[in-house]
């Protein structure tokens, strides 16, 4: 390494939304106006909270950024692991409050954007055919998505990696190129920052599986989250040479559960 260049980490921790109201309502959709985009149930506001709490905990270093897909369900997610990030409450803590509601949050802690690139995989595999629009167009409305976020907090002047949604009827290899694709691109674009990407359960497994290696992904529960790590070389004028990710498992950590493809791995994470 040049003498001129700064050695560093670089941790980016890509996380599924919490619980989905059609899960458990299962007539919610019939009378929905946008049935393909559910929000919280409120257990599931309190998980993300919980979650963001236990981030801000364990993980032992700050998150810069946070990245969000446009569904209401991750907006929401979002909201909660993020006023959980910038509590001003030193440990963020407090056992009064399981959800953001009443939290006070120091906004400069922390920058959020909305990225068309985490969204969900826009096929049949994810989304119920009688569910989707009949034209096959997902809106959005990311000045209103963005007002639900915690004030402050959004990056306006960031700009998008993916400007427009994946077209409806991707396949699932492509929207799992994307997900890859898009964890690096936005790695790359803020290598000495770290980074939390709120998404779906596809990409939080693709996150795990590829850098975890000979494993297949068959379960991500709801807010359970894949620790990634590189080691970043800056040099001058922004410049940086970037290692190739590890997957960093937290001891007993549950939520994602997956078979080993080869027999000499260690029994599946339950």
């Amino acid at each position: 390494m040049d003498s001129s260049e700064r050695q560093l980490y670089q941790n980016v921790v890509v996380m599924r939304h919490g619980d989905r109201i059609d899960n458990f309502e299962p007539q919610w959709a019939a009378a929905a106006a946008r049935p393909w985009d559910p929000p919280l149930v409120e257990a599931g506001k309190v998980r993300a909270f919980c979650t963001g709490r236990k981030l801000r905990g364990q993980l032992g270093f700050r998150i810069h950024r946070v990245f969000v897909s446009p569904f209401l369900r991750c907006v929401q997610t979002a909201a909660e692991v993020v006023s959980a990030l910038c509590a001003v409450d030193h440990d963020g803590v407090d056992p009064n409050h399981l959800t953001s509601q009443g939290v006070s949050i120091d906004p400069s802690k922390i920058k959020v954007s909305i990225e068309y690139g985490l969204c969900e995989m826009l096929n049949r595999e994810a989304i119920r055919p009688n569910v989707a629009p009949k034209d096959g167009k997902f809106s959005f409305n990311i000045s209103e998505l963005a007002a639900m976020l915690p004030a402050g907090t959004v990056d306006h002047s960031a700009q998008k990696v993916y400007s427009e949604l994946p077209r409806w009827e991707e396949t699932v290899t492509g929207a799992r190129a994307r997900y890859m694709q898009i964890i690096n691109a936005l790695a790359d674009k803020f290598p000495s920052e770290n980074l939390l990407l709120v998404t779906h359960g596809e990409g939080v497994g693709v996150a795990f599986s590829t850098f975890m290696k000979d494993v297949t992904v068959y379960e991500v529960e709801y807010c359970a989250y894949s620790h990634l790590r590189r080691s970043i070389s800056v040099g001058d004028k922004n410049s940086f040479t970037a290692g190739d990710f590890e997957n960093l498992i937290p001891k007993g950590q549950i939520g994602i559960r997956y078979y080993p493809l080869s027999t000499t791995e260690d029994d599946p994470l339950v």
